[in-house]
């Protein structure tokens, strides 16, 4: 089977999102699968992520994800083999930027509407790695210009392993998205 992606995306976000089709498209004719899932409800998120990771059996896939997909996905490789692990802006540490919005109310890109509480910020912390470095291959794309997530909380974390390319600029969108799609695709090519 040749390689293929999963793409995890984030909190609002859906398997549609427009970063999910650049990806499907740029990559092919790699596969890019994209999994809904609720972002915004940490417990349901992971159960959904496990069952269709568990489906995949032996098969090991690379993973981008985006933002907080990029959070669950790093809590993922550690119980599901991951041939790489591809952090786009990811939000390591949720509980931080949720934080600053406790009371807010915020709207799924399915329209599903929920509330920033404490109670949810506190959930996040249940999937977190106190130590990445454990042999998982890993590249962690950022932009410095990021407005939502700050890029030295994963620059810090990821700074003893893994590869980290950084890029003046850009947004939480992540405007390099062209230059780390080739550099996934330099990856997969060497994989076949």
């Amino acid at each position: 089977m040749p390689p293929f992606l999963v793409y995890l995306h984030g909190l609002n976000s859906s398997s549609q999102s427009s970063k999910a089709t650049v990806l499907r498209e740029r990559l092919a004719p790699y596969p890019v699968l994209a999994v809904d899932y609720p972002a915004h409800r940490p417990d349901e998120a992971i159960r959904r992520l496990s069952h269709f990771f568990s489906e995949l059996g032996e098969v090991c896939p690379a993973v981008i994800g985006s933002s907080m997909g990029g959070f669950y996905g790093q809590s993922l490789a550690r119980r599901f083999r991951f041939s790489h692990l591809y952090l786009v802006n990811p939000a390591l540490t949720p509980w931080v930027f949720l934080g600053k919005h406790l009371g807010e109310t915020m709207t799924t890109q399915a329209g599903e509407r929920y509330l920033i509480t404490q109670a949810l910020c506190d959930s996040t912390r249940a999937y977190a790695l106190a130590d990445p470095c454990d042999g998982q291959p890993t590249t962690v794309f950022l932009d410095r210009g990021d407005e939502v997530i700050d890029y030295r909380i994963a620059e810090r974390i990821h700074a003893e392993c893994g590869r980290l390319l950084i890029w003046d600029g850009g947004d939480h969108a992540f405007a390099h998205l062209e230059t780390a799609i080739e550099i996934i695709r330099d990856q997969l090519e060497s994989l076949r």
